[in-house]
């Protein structure tokens, strides 16, 4: 079952073209029609985007979302069960089942028992993390064309993206860290990852009374968004407040402090008169769907890919993202993901667009609440 670094798998992404078109958008979260609960408007709602961007029917939608809810928790126990010999996992859209990695086939019956589908891997998942943490510490001496890596639960792998005919060259980048060719897997892609600042994104807020950005959830005190969006000490307004801390590059979260006249809400802006209301942030699996909310594009659903994903931007590294096929374009930055009622994290960057589709990444919403101590404002 060992991989071989050359072998290489080609992969495509079309880049964002033509001209972007704003949509109009509350500039407050208190702008929301004001409904806490989960009516059947907003489940239509979240079904609706379902059923056009991954082929569902309404049925379909409401079951896979039922799956992946029991999947959650499932994950999350094994997880702990089965300590160093588990692989990782992944949501298996297909089948609507969990499947559980593990590095000795004794574990299977564990697996079974608890639900889940069994499937042995070479590499734990800790094994591939510190793997994906050498190249983390070498990132500065990678070349230009390497766009990032990210741990594949599907190839038990660190998959590295690299632009079209450069795979040698990343190969070459990959041997001089001294981690194990067999861990790791280089994909040719026509990714650009770039951030989406500077453009309206899921709730506006502007910054320093110019560049504009996207709320990503309300917490205690004010809302978290993306770090590239400003620096520590600058202001906001519509909602108003001072960027209390900001992480960007290596990471991409921000905690944006706002005055006593905004009223935090825990909604997620749908962008059709409703809203997806937030219980809480646990961490959806790979191959979970995913829903973004931006002002750019408005609702899009897609699927997790990977998590972990380290990206070079233009304009730094960030570690820690994850990946998805959710379509995004300049605007949406800093705006919501979100599984089910579960927040996931920021739009970070991506490329693409929402006309051919693209790759996005996202900031894990729970790493920039536990940075800055803060809870999400849950319905």
């Amino acid at each position: 079952m060992r991989r071989k670094l050359a072998g290489r798998m080609a992969a495509t992404a079309l880049l964002a073209v033509g001209t972007l078109t704003a949509m109009t958008a509350p500039a407050t979260a208190n702008s929301v029609a004001d409904s806490r609960g989960e009516g059947p408007e907003r489940a239509t709602t979240m079904m609706q985007a379902m059923q056009r961007d991954l082929g569902l029917t309404r049925d379909e939608a409401r079951q896979r979302l039922a799956d992946e809810a029991s999947a959650r928790q499932t994950a999350d126990r094994l997880r702990d069960v089965l300590g160093s010999g588990f692989g990782g996992f992944r949501y298996d859209a297909a089948s609507g089942d969990l499947v559980v990695s593990v590095t000795d086939p004794d574990r299977f019956d564990e697996v079974r028992a608890h639900g889940a589908v069994p499937e042995l891997v070479d590499d734990t998942r800790a094994e591939l993390r510190r793997t994906g943490k050498v190249l983390d510490g070498h990132a500065q001496r990678a070349p230009r064309s390497v766009t990032g890596w990210y741990v594949d639960s599907a190839s038990n792998s660190v998959v590295v993206t690299t632009e079209h005919g450069t795979a040698e060259r990343a190969e070459r980048f990959v041997r001089s860290t001294g981690v194990s060719p067999d861990r790791v897997r280089v994909v040719e892609s026509g990714e650009r990852p770039r951030t989406y600042a500077d453009v309206i994104g899921g709730q506006r807020y502007t910054i320093n009374g110019s560049t504009v950005c996207s709320v990503g959830f309300a917490v205690s005190g004010g809302f978290v968004t993306a770090g590239h969006c400003g620096d520590p000490g600058d202001r906001t307004s519509s909602p108003s407040g001072t960027f209390a801390g900001s992480s960007f590059p290596g990471n991409d979260y921000a905690y944006v402090r706002t005055g006593s006249d905004d009223t935090l809400r825990p909604w997620v802006d749908t962008y059709d008169g409703s809203v997806r209301t937030v219980r809480g942030s646990r961490s959806a699996p790979v191959g979970s769907s995913v829903c973004r909310s931006g002002q750019t594009t408005g609702w899009h659903c897609g699927t997790i890919e990977a998590k972990n994903q380290t990206v070079r931007y233009p304009s730094g590294t960030v570690r820690g993202l994850t990946r998805t096929d959710v379509c995004a374009e300049p605007g949406d930055s800093g705006g919501s993901f979100i599984s089910g009622n579960q927040a996931q994290g920021m739009t970070s960057g991506g490329s693409g667009n929402c006309t051919y589709g693209g790759t996005t990444y996202f900031q894990p919403v729970n790493e920039a609440l536990n940075a800055y101590g803060v809870s999400l404002v849950t319905g």
